[in-house]
């Protein structure tokens, strides 16, 4: 599978929306349900994946001719590290407060499977442009995930948005929303939205 620059947008589309990691394909369950208790907590993780998989999806289309297949696997995994160990010395130096929070789950980038499956299904095949391409808007689709759960979760179950209130005296937070139960909650009903919204751009499209 070969993509052109012209094919930039479809990329684009893929990663961010038609193809979602989180939404559409269910991919890296495990740190969308860990962290995403708040907006910022989310687009924080969400970012810091979008910046390893744009290095690493680029690095490994530059060598993916000059890696034996048989060690094809280990390669992609000493790369992502790299850039992994680069973001969370990065945060920790810069955004302290936010790197506590997310914790282990920055070292875990290594075996996101996102980030390994765009390395062994995109960036080994396709060229360096479209590889950086690729690896932003699948980081930017996982950012809108983790951005649209946490959002949800930290409106409903504290009353706040990036921290700032944002509902009324009236309004009651439900604290299972900030608990993994809310997590597993709200990731369902906001998959079934996407679902009947895409349901409804085929139906119009037709």
């Amino acid at each position: 599978m070969s993509v052109s620059e012209t094919n930039t947008r479809k990329v684009l589309m893929d990663g961010l929306w038609a193809n979602n990691n989180v939404f559409v394909q269910m991919l890296g369950m495990c740190p969308t349900l860990a962290v995403s208790t708040s907006a910022a907590n989310g687009i924080g993780m969400g970012l810091a994946t979008m910046f390893v998989l744009l290095g690493s999806n680029t690095v490994i289309s530059m060598i993916r001719n000059l890696i034996p297949s048989d060690v094809r696997i280990p390669t992609y995994i000493i790369v992502i590290a790299a850039f992994v160990t680069i973001i969370d010395l990065s945060m920790n130096a810069y955004v302290h407060d936010l790197h506590k929070v997310l914790g282990i789950y920055i070292p875990l980038i290594v075996a996101n499977c996102v980030v390994l499956g765009r390395a062994e299904v995109f960036a080994a095949r396709n060229t360096v442009f479209a590889s950086a391409v690729d690896g932003i808007a699948t980081g930017l689709g996982f950012s809108l995930a983790l951005g649209i759960l946490g959002g949800t979760r930290e409106i409903l179950g504290a009353g706040t948005f990036f921290g700032l209130p944002v509902t009324g005296e009236s309004f009651h937070p439900s604290l299972v929303f900030v608990l993994p139960p809310g997590a597993f909650i709200a990731l369902g009903f906001i998959i079934v939205g996407v679902r009947l919204i895409n349901q409804k751009r085929k139906a119009n499209a037709s």
